[in-house]
């Protein structure tokens, strides 16, 4: 499956479901806004006080599932990091350019926080006739 394809389809989807573990070896899900880089690492941001932002600092490892339209769907595991300060700006101009009111937020969330995630493991699947479903180990 070419990069290509996973790239337009994760950026057709503004948001996911991005599911962590907690201290307790629980799963927390909750929906956020992405953006997606041509090499199709996954950015995102959230507040330091919510309970993704402590469950990323101790274990980085994230699943997203993206989509569902016309029963298609990406399955998307990586590793999570906070972006260095040499990234951070190219990173949150693709995300800008799809939520607008996330500049709001850079500029008076004192809490706000950043998050680029590496693929890892990547499924798409489409339930429609025929079925396909194609992985990439990344």
């Amino acid at each position: 499956m070419a990069s290509d394809f996973l790239y337009n389809f994760i950026s057709n989807h503004k948001f996911a479901v991005l599911s962590t573990v907690s201290d307790e070896h629980k799963p927390k899900s909750a929906v956020v806004g992405i953006a997606v880089t041509k090499d199709l690492k996954i950015f995102f941001d959230t507040v330091s006080t919510s309970r993704k932002y402590q469950n990323l600092l101790k274990n980085p490892s994230v699943s997203f599932v993206i989509g569902w339209d016309n029963t298609q769907t990406i399955q998307y595991e990586g590793i999570a990091r906070i972006p260095d300060e040499s990234e951070l700006g190219e990173l949150l101009e693709i995300y800008f350019n799809i939520f607008p009111d996330g500049r709001e937020r850079y500029e008076t969330w004192n809490d706000i926080a950043y998050f680029i995630v590496d693929p890892k493991w990547i499924r798409y699947s489409d339930f429609s006739i025929p079925q396909t479903i194609e992985e990439i180990t990344l």
